[in-house]
């Protein structure tokens, strides 16, 4: 029977360190993924906020282009895209369609629909599009979708989403381990 995946682009199906190489570089830092202990990624970096969103504004559509694709995202999405619909929801901004389906093309990736949503409130286009499951990294989007949802939601497990995570929320370490709980899922 076929599904409808609701699926975050960054931080799930791009690596989740994908970003620090080029906070390291703008900032001159020598982060690693362990040491992004949040969403926000301004905590790590200690830099005035309007200094840091200036920045990310800036490098936005590079970092996009050159983020490199999560171990497995590639094998596992295309396995998905025979049987299932897949709907990639991000939090960019609807701008940086172009760039997005660049990268998804360069990657090799297919898809039924990507929405840029500007905002991390995914719960609405989730419900929009009647998706059946969610994969996301961010903790708070998670819960909200799966509460709002009632659907089942796995959790990218990084250093920057360990907050306590309710039953419906399931933590997966890597697409295999996510692709292992969605064969159990269809039986």
């Amino acid at each position: 029977m076929t599904k409808r995946f609701g699926i975050d682009i960054d931080g799930t199906v791009t690596c989740p360190s994908a970003l620090v190489p080029f906070i390291n570089k703008g900032f001159g830092l020598n982060l690693t993924i362990a040491d992004i202990k949040d969403y926000d990624l301004n905590k790590a970096v200690k830099v005035s906020e309007e200094k840091f969103s200036k920045w990310f504004i800036e490098n936005e559509p590079i970092m996009y282009e050159e983020s490199p694709l999560a171990e497995g995202a590639d094998k596992i999405l295309k396995q998905w895209q025979k049987d299932h619909e897949l709907f990639f929801i991000s939090a960019r901004g609807s701008h940086l369609l172009e760039n997005t389906k660049k990268w998804f093309n360069k990657q090799g990736l297919s898809y039924n629909h990507i929405e840029l949503i500007g905002s991390h409130d995914k719960v609405s286009s989730a419900k929009h599009y009647q998706v059946d499951i969610f994969l996301e990294d961010k903790h708070d989007n998670a819960v909200m979708i799966h509460e709002e949802c009632d659907i089942p939601v796995l959790l990218f497990n990084t250093p920057y989403n360990q907050d306590p995570i309710p039953k419906g929320v399931i933590r997966v370490n890597n697409w295999f381990e996510a692709n292992h709980w969605v064969k159990n899922w269809l039986g």
